[in-house]
C-alpha cells in the first residue's frame, strides 16, 4: 500500500465534502489528545489512547435512517437495528438510540449491554444460531424480536409458545445460499454457511413454507447476505430471494402472514480512504432495481447495519517506543497490535488498514517516505499492522494514528499477552478548532487483569 498521506501531510484522499471534514476533525483531535495528556509521550501520558468522532456517528445514523425514508412508502414500518457485535459499548448504544436506532444482539452479554443502554425491547432483535431455551424464554417474557435459526430451535420454540401465542415477532432466518464474497470467513450466504434455513437445498424449501403455514406466529423472515468483501448486486440478490419467499408464503396461506423482511446488514466500508463507499444510497438504489416491491409498504423492514455505521468514526493513537532496523527492514514499535486489530494481524490481507504518522506534539508528520513496519507490542513475530509501508520515517515519540478502526477493532479487544483495554474517549468539535473528549470506557487496571485470571482461587488446584 502506498503512503496513506498526500504529499503536503494532510489525512488521505477523501474523495467527498464529508470525508474531508472527518478528515479535519481526526487531526484537530490527535492533536488536541496529547495537549490533554490522553497520549504521548510524556512520562504521565498514556501510550496508547482509542477515539470515537460522535459527529460522524450520528451523521452515519441519520444517512442510513434518510436513504431509507426516501425511498419506502410513506407510514412503512422501519426498525433500523445496530448490530451490537460491531461496537459493544453502552455509550454507543446509547448515542445510536439517541439518533433512532435499536440493537440486533446475538448473545445475553450483547442484550445486557442493549438493555443497560435504555434500548426498548421493542426496538431490539435476537439473533444467534445457539440460543438456549433460557435466552429464548427472556425475549419472549421481553417482547424482543427473535429470528430462528435452525429446525430444531423451531422446535424447541413450538414447547414455549404452546400455552398462547408469543407476544414478541418471531421470524426464520434463511440462507438464500446465493454466494461468497472475497472474504469467506465473513460470507453468510454460502451453500454451507452455518446459519439460517437453506433455501436450495432439497425440501428445505417446501419444508419452510409448511412450517410457517403450521405456525401463524411466525409473521417474519430474515436473511443477512452482506458483509466486508460481498458486492452490492450479490447482497442485493439475497434480499430480492427473501421477498419471494416471502410472497410465496402468504400466497399459500391466502393472507398475509409474513408482514416484516428483516435484511440484515454487511454494508461493506472503504478501508482504502477518507470517502464513504458505498454510501447507505447507493445500498437503497441497488435494492430498488433488483426487487423494487421492497419498497411499496407491503412488508415492514428491519436492517441490521453494524461496521458501516461505526468503522470510519473510530481512531487507534499509538506512541512509537523503538525505532529498530533489521535485514535491511526498518521497524516502528508501537503499543498497537493484534489486541485492537486482531483481524488485521492475523488477516493481513483481508483487512489493510491505514497508518497515518503524526510527530510528538499531534501534527501530522511529513518528509520523504521510508519502508517500515510497523509492529504491536505483543510477544510473537507476527504482531504487525504494516508491512514495508511507506511513510516519513518514525522515531520514538511519535504518534500513529489507525483510523477505521471504530467496528470490530478496539471495540472488541483480545487479550494477548493481558495486555489491558486501553480507554475510549468520544470526541467532539466545540469550536471550529477545539476539542472536547468524554470517557465511554476507563482503561483497564491491571488489578482488573488480575482479578479475570483467578486471582481470587490462587490456590485452587494446589
Amino acid at each position: 500500500m502506498a503512503s496513506d498521506r498526500t504529499a503536503d501531510g494532510s489525512s488521505g484522499p477523501a474523495t467527498d465534502e464529508e470525508g474531508r471534514a472527518a478528515a479535519r476533525r481526526r487531526d484537530l483531535a490527535v492533536k488536541a489528545a496529547v495537549a490533554q495528556g490522553l497520549v504521548g509521550a510524556a512520562e504521565t501520558a498514556e501510550p496508547l489512547v482509542c477515539l470515537l468522532d460522535t459527529a460522524g456517528i450520528r451523521a452515519s445514523a441519520k444517512a442510513l435512517t434518510s436513504a431509507f425514508a426516501s425511498a419506502l412508502a410513506p407510514g412503512t414500518p422501519v426498525l433500523h437495528a445496530f448490530a451490537v457485535k460491531a461496537a459493544p459499548l453502552v455509550p454507543v448504544l446509547r448515542l445510536l438510540a439517541d439518533e433512532g436506532i435499536g440493537c440486533e444482539v446475538a448473545s445475553p452479554g450483547e442484550l445486557a449491554l442493549a438493555r443497560a443502554a435504555g434500548v426498548a425491547p421493542e426496538a431490539t432483535v435476537l439473533d444467534s444460531p445457539a440460543k438456549t431455551v433460557a435466552e429464548l424464554r427472556e425475549a419472549l417474557d421481553l417482547g424482543i424480536a427473535v429470528n430462528v435459526d435452525s429446525r430444531q430451535e423451531l422446535e424447541r420454540l413450538d414447547a414455549l409458545v404452546s400455552a398462547a401465542p408469543p407476544r414478541s415477532p418471531v421470524g426464520v432466518r434463511v440462507n438464500p445460499q446465493t454466494g461468497a464474497g472475497t472474504i469467506d470467513a465473513l460470507s453468510t450466504a454460502t451453500a454451507t454457511s452455518k446459519f439460517g434455513v437453506p433455501l436450495r437445498d432439497p425440501g428445505a424449501r417446501a419444508w419452510l413454507v409448511e412450517a410457517c403455514l403450521a405456525r401463524p406466529w411466525l409473521t417474519r423472515l430474515h436473511a443477512h447476505s452482506g458483509s466486508q468483501g460481498v458486492p452490492l448486486p450479490l447482497i442485493a440478490q439475497g434480499v430480492r430471494e427473501l421477498h419471494a419467499l416471502a410472497e410465496e408464503i402468504n400466497a399459500a396461506a391466502g393472507r398475509r402472514q409474513v408482514d416484516t423482511l428483516d435484511i440484515g446488514g454487511g454494508l461493506p466500508v472503504n478501508f482504502a480512504s477518507d470517502a464513504t463507499a458505498p454510501t447507505y444510497a447507493q445500498y437503497v438504489e441497488a435494492l430498488r432495481e433488483a426487487v423494487p416491491a421492497l419498497f411499496d409498504g407491503g412488508y415492514g423492514l428491519v436492517t441490521e447495519f453494524g461496521r458501516s455505521l461505526l468503522a470510519k468514526h473510530g481512531l487507534i493513537v499509538a506512541r512509537v517506543e523503538y525505532t529498530k532496523a533489521t535485514g535491511g527492514r526498518r521497524i516502528a514499535v508501537t503499543h498497537a497490535g493484534v489486541q485492537l486489530a486482531t483481524r488485521t494481524v492475523y488477516a493481513p490481507a483481508s483487512w489493510p488498514l491505514r497508518i497515518l504518522p503524526y510527530d510528538a506534539k499531534g501534527s501530522p508528520l511529513t518528509g520523504p517516505p521510508l519502508a517500515q513496519d510497523v509492529a504491536g507490542p505483543a510477544c510473537f513475530a507476527g504482531d504487525l499492522l504494516a508491512t514495508a509501508r511507506e511513510l516519513p520515517e518514525l522515531s520514538p515519540g511519535d504518534l500513529i494514528g489507525v483510523p477505521d478502526t471504530g467496528a470490530y477493532f478496539f471495540t472488541a479487544h483480545y487479550g494477548y499477552n493481558s495486555l489491558p483495554r486501553p480507554a475510549i474517549h468520544g470526541f467532539a468539535l466545540t469550536a471550529p478548532d477545539e476539542v472536547h473528549f468524554t470517557l465511554a470506557r476507563p482503561a483497564q487496571p491491571l488489578t482488573s487483569i488480575v482479578e479475570e485470571s483467578g486471582a481470587a482461587q490462587r490456590d485452587a488446584l494446589l
